[in-house]
C-alpha cells in the first residue's frame, strides 16, 4: 500500500492499518462489525502521542517550567496542528469514508484528519511497539516546533506582535464565501494599519482568520529578521 511507503513503516498486521483509516461513517454504511472503525485506535494513539511529545519537550527544553511545557505540548497535539501534519502524508486520500461524509468534504475536515492520524499512531504502536511509534511521531509531528506554535495560535501572537511594534489597528474582513451550506469555504482579508497584509481561507470564519494571521506573522517575522 502506497501509504506505508509514505510513512516509512510496513505493517505486519495489515488489518490494523485498514482499521486506522476507517471512519465510523464507512463502517456504519458497510455494516461492519462493532469497533471496526478507528475510534478505539485513536484513543490509544492519543495517549501514545501525549507521552512521547511530553518526553520530547522535557528533554529538549530543560529550562522551561511546567506551565510553558504544557502550553507548548498543546500547540503540537491540537486538532489544527495534527490536521496540518497530515498534508505531508496525504492521509486524507487514503481514508475510508461513507458516501455522505465524502460528499460533505470529510477528506479535508480537520477533526477527521487529526483523529485518523492518532489512530495511525495507535496502529503502529500495536503493530511495532513503542520505538516505531516514537520514530513516526518524531519524523512527522514533532518537527518545526516554532512554526507549529505560530500556526496554533496565530491570531493571539499576531495581536501581541502588532501591538508590540506599534503597527496600528488590525482588522479582519470577510471577502468571499463559496460552496454549499454543509461545506462552506470562507475567504478573509487581514489589514494592519489600514493596509492589506494577507488573506486566509477556511471552512469557518475563525479558521480563515487564523490562516490569514499565520501568513501575516510569517511575513512580519521575515521582514523583522531582515532588519535585525
Amino acid at each position: 500500500m502506497e501509504f506505508q511507503q509514505i510513512i516509512g513503516y510496513e505493517f505486519k498486521q495489515g488489518g490494523l492499518l485498514v482499521q486506522a483509516l476507517t471512519h465510523s461513517s464507512y463502517a456504519n454504511e458497510k455494516r461492519m462489525k462493532k469497533h471496526s472503525d478507528n475510534e478505539r485506535l485513536e484513543f490509544l494513539g492519543d495517549a501514545v502521542l501525549e507521552i512521547i511529545s511530553s518526553e520530547f519537550l522535557y528533554r529538549h527544553f530543560p529550562d522551561l517550567p511546567e506551565g510553558e511545557l504544557t502550553k507548548m505540548r498543546a500547540s503540537l497535539v491540537c486538532e489544527p496542528t495534527l490536521a496540518y501534519c497530515t498534508k505531508e502524508l496525504k492521509l486524507g486520500e487514503y481514508l475510508l469514508l461513507g458516501k455522505g461524509e465524502e460528499r460533505t468534504g470529510g477528506r479535508l475536515r480537520k477533526s477527521i484528519l487529526s483523529d485518523a492520524l492518532e489512530a495511525v499512531i495507535g496502529a503502529i504502536y500495536l503493530d511495532g511497539g513503542f520505538a516505531n511509534a516514537k520514530e513516526f511521531i518524531l519524523k512527522f509531528i514533532l518537527t518545526d516546533i516554532a512554526h507549529k506554535q505560530l500556526f496554533y495560535d496565530s491570531k493571539t501572537i499576531l495581536q501581541e506582535t502588532v501591538q508590540g511594534r506599534g503597527l496600528g489597528a488590525m482588522s479582519y474582513k470577510l471577502t468571499g464565501e463559496s460552496g454549499p451550506d454543509h461545506n462552506k469555504m470562507f475567504t478573509v482579508e487581514l489589514s494592519i494599519g489600514g493596509s492589506k497584509m494577507s488573506t486566509g481561507e477556511g471552512h469557518t470564519k475563525k479558521a480563515a482568520e487564523q490562516e490569514a494571521a499565520y501568513h501575516a506573522l510569517v511575513m512580519l517575522n521575515g521582514s523583522h529578521s531582515e532588519q535585525a
